[in-house]
């Protein structure tokens, strides 16, 4: 696997994909009972925004550094940027917390995590950034294959009865990786039918992925709801044009604690042809 996200880190794609966390996760400490977190393609966890490959592609600068820099923000963004900020010297940008590290930090004492990341040198990192964490383990591993080793999840010998999976991959291989995510969602949904799963996906050429959203609305969950930011018209394969957060299960009323982001979003980070999208693949209620 070639990927790395030190090029990426905190573009738009991670703006969307860490709001939406954040409010997922704040949505399940409004129970006392503890949770558990999977992050399946956890990364190393901290990105340095002066390291080389940061600086190279700029993408910072046009998502979360633009960002940042705008004022009077929706409480959902607000909160994002809070958690930002507070891995950041006051007014300053210079690091970016990834997805493991963001949600540990939202985490309380109870809740637990695990992180898997298959790249050595991002896991040794990842480690090292979680050494005195006892509530976060991190694991050399290949995420889609711990589901059965992880799912359902403990704490010792006490059961966890709420589980949030996030699964990020880096899409090396999409006609490939879209397989294999249906796959693990019905793993997990067979093992936890009441988990929430929280897929990010890139969006080029929408038509691509049209399976995906008819496979995924065909799970076995009550609810789907898809969140999409495109920062420019999705008419070309070979860059990145937006990207999207497919949410099974979400907590009630989740669109609506959402929809304040969307637009804002869509105007401070988007270009000409910038769009959102905000629905139900699959609604019980």
């Amino acid at each position: 696997m070639n990927y790395r996200h030190a090029f990426h880190a905190g573009n738009h794609a991670d703006v969307l994909k860490h709001i939406v966390l954040l409010a997922l996760i704040d949505a399940l400490k409004r129970k006392d009972t503890p949770f558990f977190v999977l992050d399946t393609h956890a990364g190393r966890g901290r990105y340095l925004l002066a390291a080389e490959e940061s600086r190279k592609t700029a993408e910072a600068e046009a998502g979360i550094g633009q960002l940042m820099a705008s004022p009077t923000l929706p409480e959902v963004v607000e909160r994002y940027l809070r958690a930002i900020q507070a891995n950041n010297p006051v007014g300053g940008l210079i690091a970016y917390p990834g997805s493991p590290l963001l949600a540990a930090q939202a985490m309380r004492g109870q809740d637990r995590m695990a992180a898997c990341e298959l790249q050595p040198e991002e896991a040794a990192a990842l480690k090292e950034l979680f050494a005195h964490d006892r509530r976060v383990q991190v694991l050399a591993a290949n995420g889609y294959d711990s589901i059965r080793a992880l799912l359902p999840p403990r704490a010792g010998e006490t059961k966890i009865g709420r589980a949030l999976v996030l699964i990020d991959p880096p899409y090396e291989a999409q006609d490939a990786e879209y397989p294999q995510i249906i796959a693990t969602l019905r793993e997990i949904l067979a093992r936890m039918p009441q988990a929430q799963c929280a897929v990010w996906y890139p969006v080029k050429q929408r038509r691509s992925l049209l399976p995906f959203f008819r496979k995924a609305a065909a799970l076995p969950v009550k609810s789907a709801l898809v969140a999409e930011l495109m920062v420019r018209p999705d008419d070309s394969p070979l860059r990145l044009n937006g990207s999207g957060m497919l949410l099974l299960n979400p907590p009630w009323q989740f669109d609506q604690a959402l929809a304040p982001a969307l637009p804002v979003l869509q105007r401070e980070l988007g270009e000409a042809g910038a769009s959102t999208r905000l629905e139900w693949i699959k609604n019980g209620d």
